[in-house]
């Protein structure tokens, strides 16, 4: 369903049971800087009412999560880490059309949004199903049907919006190009690392 070309290593969750503490704050920050995104795109394309109206929700669903992620650290008597840096993001990022025709820059942003909430919906899966704690193994069920719904959301509108692009071959590029990279990461106690 996702397209995604490489699945993680189910030994990854090892890794992620090693460190619940920088796992939850790392997936603090991933939630802040989805919320961050969605913002993004509505200061950038206000001009598309009901992309900006869904990315209102989203927003909101995401610093909604933030919260949810900040209430269990504090419930096991941690305490919200710094922020980290998202090297996997990074790298996605650098892959986007930037300076390019108004309509490229919308439309890599949101393959990009999707490509971002699909990984994070196929790693959510995996801990769901594999992690030993049942409250992050159901809360990280709860969410990975959240991740499916954006990742739906977000490619639509690069669908929707793509006006004549051919939206499906870009999103191939970016799956492609995310399977190159792939290998670099799982190996850190962090929601893309």
């Amino acid at each position: 369903m996702l397209g995604l070309k490489l699945a993680t290593d189910p030994r990854w969750v090892d890794i992620v049971e090693s460190n619940i503490s920088e796992i939850l704050t790392d997936h603090a920050y991933c939630e802040q800087k989805a919320t961050t995104n969605a913002i993004y795109i509505i200061v950038n394309f206000p001009e598309y009412s009901d992309l900006v109206t869904d990315m209102l929700l989203l927003a909101q669903e995401e610093i909604t999560h933030f919260k949810m992620v900040h209430d269990i650290i504090l419930s096991r008597g941690l305490v919200l880490g710094k922020e980290r840096k998202d090297d996997y993001v990074g790298e996605l990022y650098k892959f986007m059309r930037k300076g390019y025709l108004r309509k490229f820059v919308l439309i890599d942003r949101l393959l990009f949004s999707a490509l971002i909430e699909a990984r994070s919906c196929e790693r959510f899966k995996l801990l769901s199903e594999q992690i030993q704690d049942k409250e992050l193994s159901n809360f990280y069920r709860e969410l990975m049907i959240s991740e499916a719904t954006h990742y739906t959301t977000f490619l639509g509108y690069a669908r929707k919006y793509g006006d004549g692009e051919d939206i499906d071959k870009r999103w191939q590029e970016f799956l492609d190009f995310e399977a190159s990279i792939l290998s670099n990461y799982g190996k850190k106690e962090t929601i893309h690392g």
